[in-house]
């Protein structure tokens, strides 16, 4: 048995680097997650209860990825997305759809409007962690068309 097996690696910051998160959810437990798992020395998380909310920080604040939730009362996910796409200094932000809804429809409807990645509840947190970071990542970096 390898070493790499028996020995326990140190826990360590997925998100690492100075981010700052925007997670938009109707939902308040949802949302208080958000806060606990993926909040880093480095990685800072801000919560909106609705879309309307959210749009009104994104406007306030410089973000450097948001989460969106499609089925929110008011405006939903999709028109976020598309609201976002529209908006002259915000149409670049990378945006995940973390949503109970894995419908195809839902799945190609968010994709459609914008969004660059989608997730699946009940969250795994570390796993989106990881996630963000990739999203981040690809979204910084040059690459060739």
């Amino acid at each position: 048995m390898s070493s790499a097996h028996t020995s326990a690696t140190p826990f360590a910051f997925v998100l690492n680097k100075d981010t700052r998160i925007l997670a938009v959810d109707d939902d308040p437990i949802l949302r208080e997650f958000a806060s606990v798992y993926l909040s880093t020395p480095t990685a800072n998380v801000e919560t909106a209860e609705s879309a309307e909310a959210g749009l009104r920080k994104l406007e306030c604040g410089d973000f450097d990825i948001i989460l969106v939730d499609l089925d929110m009362p008011g405006t939903d996910g999709f028109e976020m997305i598309r609201q976002i796409r529209a908006h002259p200094s915000l149409c670049d932000l990378p945006v995940v759809v973390v949503t109970g809804s894995e419908d195809i429809l839902s799945i190609d409807r968010s994709y459609q409007a914008g969004a660059n990645s989608f997730v699946t509840k009940p969250v795994n947190w570390r796993l989106l962690s990881y996630h963000l970071r990739y999203v981040l990542r690809a979204h910084t970096s040059p690459y060739e068309s």
